[in-house]
Order: structure tokens, then sequence, then C-alpha cells
């Protein structure tokens, strides 16, 4: 009796706190250093939703370890939706495969609240490979003995993961050339360092394509992106092949569903601001809110995707 007699209280105390939801500033935690994409978009959220929610919104950069320690501090906090991650397919679904000891899960320890973005990943050529579409460059590939090199952005990044689903898609040999960081990989596919390049856009990127240095052969979305006019999709040739590199906010889990649905709306609402959309899209990405179900189904379905790429690929936790 004692014990449900505790327990009506704490859920009569904690729909009481979510019903006066906020009466604080909310942090909103970046796993990633400040000035790259990922906190450039959660600070474009941060007056919108201070609107929305008449709380400061603080944005707290906790890079490292893959994002892992911002994660894990998000997950370990306290499920009152005033410490969320701003977060992406590395601390969801691949950091926690390939950082020995992430400590958290990336599906069972956070409440999804919303998407907030979206893009493709570009494929890339040299300019110099004798291909100018994906079937013209696969049968190039097919026929090279020693494979092709590609870069990516670390063992481990989408980048790596998602070029190697594309090797074994397309039953082509190419080799791994990790490089630190996405900027050296544009310099190394443009000099021919590499042949092939599996990324996300950068208007740096975009140039090169217009002055014929790289050739875009697709993008790896399910339908074709605005983001790149014209550009076919790589699942017209290799079917069922799709990678999406996804943004969005996570709550830890346990987070009342009245505190998630306040936070949801506050991001519907900033996303669907025009100037909002705009600033995404130049950082090369779409605005894009979901429900909390959407963004927990995205997240479950991708991890075991990946763990059957880190499996077959022999990719060692670092």
């Amino acid at each position: 009796m004692r014990y449900s007699m505790a327990a009506a209280f704490f859920l009569l105390a904690q729909a009481a706190s979510a019903q006066g939801f906020p009466q604080k500033p909310i942090r909103i935690v970046v796993p990633y250093p400040a000035g790259g994409t990922t906190d450039i978009m959660a600070r474009a959220l941060q007056e919108p939703m201070q609107k929305t929610l008449g709380q400061p919104v603080i944005v707290d950069n906790k890079a490292g370890a893959a994002g892992a320690i911002g994660a894990r501090e998000v997950a370990r906090s306290a499920p009152d939706g005033y410490t969320l991650l701003f977060s992406n397919n590395g601390p969801s679904s691949t950091t926690p495969l390939l950082v020995k000891d992430a400590g958290y899960d990336g599906v069972k320890d956070f409440a999804p609240v919303s998407q907030v973005s979206s893009a493709p990943l570009f494929v890339v050529i040299n300019a110099a490979v004798p291909a100018n579409d994906l079937k013209s460059f696969i049968d190039y590939a097919r026929a090279q003995p020693n494979g092709l090199e590609y870069a990516s952005a670390g063992i481990g990044s989408l980048g790596h993961l998602a070029s190697e689903l594309f090797a074994r898609s397309a039953g082509i040999r190419m080799v791994h050339i990790p490089y630190k960081g996405q900027a050296p990989t544009a310099n190394a596919v443009m000099t021919g360092e590499v042949k092939v390049l599996i990324t996300t856009s950068s208007g740096a990127m975009n140039n090169s394509i217009k002055e014929g240095r790289l050739k875009l052969l697709g993008v790896s979305t399910a339908q074709p992106s605005p983001l790149a006019p014209g550009a076919p999709t790589v699942n017209t040739v290799l079917p069922g092949y799709q990678v999406e590199i996804w943004f969005g906010l996570l709550a830890p889990a346990g987070t009342p569903a009245e505190v998630v649905a306040k936070l949801n709306d506050a991001v519907a609402r900033a996303l669907a601001q025009p100037d909002v959309q705009e600033r995404f899209r130049n950082f090369g990405v779409i605005a894009k809110a979901s429900t909390p179900k959407a963004l927990g189904e995205l997240i479950a379905d991708e991890v075991p995707r990946w763990t059957q790429v880190v499996r077959e690929a022999n990719i060692r936790p670092e």
C-alpha cells in the first residue's frame, strides 16, 4: 500500500510538472563542436522556440567520441524536458555500434521529440573518371581489379557506412581512405587522391560540380532532392539503396508525453517559418518536422541495417 501511494504521488507530481512546463530554461546539447552544421541548425531554432515556449533555449556543445559524450549526458539527465539532444544518424544509430563503451542505447535511452531536417548524400567522382552516370561508373568500377579508392570523414562516419553499403549493393570493390573530417575528403576527390566520395553537400562542393571539377552521379535518398535539381537517385540503378542524413531533437527516456508534445509543437512552429526554412537550405538541408513516433521509427529501423553493414565490412569499434 505504501508503495502504491508513493507511486501515485510521484505520478501526480510528474503530471503537475508537465502541465506547467516549461518553468525554466531549456538546454539543447549539441554533441559536436561549435560552428558545424549541427550546431548552426540548433542555434537557428533558439529564438523561434523561445517565443513559443516562453523560456530561454540554451545551446550547449559537448563534443567528443563521435557524439557519445553529449548523447550519454542527455541519456542520464532527468526526464523532465529541460535537457535535450540535437542528434543525427551518428549519436542515435551508429555511434553506439562503433564507440567502445559508449554508455547508452540510442533507441531505449531516449524519447524522440521531432525530426528537424534531412538531406541526401551526394555520390561524386573525380572528373577524370571515364563515367558520366551511375551505371557506367559501376561498370568501370567492376573492371578495376584492385578496386577504387573512396574517401570518408573517418572510420564509422555515415559516409563510410554509406559507401560500404553502396559497394555491396553494386557488387564492386572499393578501398576506404579515411580523412579527419569532411573538408579534406572533397579536396581528395578533386585532386584524384581518391576516385569517389559519398557525402553531404556543401557550397564548395556545389561550385566544384558546376565548374566541372567533380561529377555528380546521384543522390542517396529515395526520392529526388531539391538540393540537387535533376540528379537521379541511386535506387534507380541499385534498387533498395537509400541513405538519408537526418537531424532531430531527443529527450531522455521517460519524459512525460505532455512535455514531449509541447516541445514537438515548438519545433514544428519554428520549422514552419520561411526564414528558418531558407537558413536550413543554405546549410544544405531541408527543414522537416515529424511526430515523435515517426522519429522513433526512423531510428529503430536504422540500427539493424547499420549493424549489418558494420559486421559485413568488419568495421571495428574505436
